[in-house]
């Protein structure tokens, strides 16, 4: 059975373990973030603290941690920041899809009107994953790349919310 619960401090220890797998952040931080757990913990603090504009949420199933989703929304534009991270056991099983999901119905239920992702574009798994839900790549709008994002690393792509109704309406 697939968990996607609000992380708390009882999370800390298995983000930690997620982000220092150098699987995991392949594509992101070569090599894993090494990072303490004091540090996860002010990390995540701050990420639940602007709920309900963002949220991070923990991926469990059957008991066992498999990663994170969270999204970010930027109030000014509309459009929320996307994220999942899952460790290569939990790849390819439904995980990821379910759990993003989450994330989208989220983030649009507590205001975007868009969700945006930024995969490395040779993170080909990813993204079929984020075409499969509906996401299209399309150039970086110049108020991602003033967040610090960068074009010429990664791949752009969005959902728009209205996308994402006629998706559910149709499937």
């Amino acid at each position: 059975m697939i968990t996607i619960k609000e992380s708390t401090r009882e999370d800390v220890k298995n983000i930690q373990s997620l982000w220092a797998d150098g699987d995991v952040m392949e594509f992101i931080w070569p090599g894993g973030l090494q990072e303490t757990e004091e540090g996860v913990w002010e990390w995540l603090n701050r990420s639940i603290s602007i709920k309900p504009l963002g949220n991070h949420y923990s991926i469990y199933e059957d008991g066992r941690y498999c990663g994170e989703t969270s999204y970010k929304i930027d109030e000014a534009n509309r459009c929320a920041a996307l994220d999942i991270k899952l460790f290569r056991f939990a790849r390819g099983r439904g995980i990821a899809t379910r759990a993003l999901s989450y994330s989208i119905e989220e983030a649009f239920k507590n205001g975007a009107e868009t969700l945006w992702v930024d995969p490395h574009p040779a993170n080909s798994k990813a993204i079929a994953l984020y075409e499969r839900l509906g996401f299209v790549r399309k150039e970086m709008p110049e108020h991602v790349i003033e967040m610090g994002e960068d074009p010429n690393v990664f791949a752009y792509m969005e959902l728009r919310k209205q996308t994402n109704q006629n998706l559910l309406q149709s499937g």
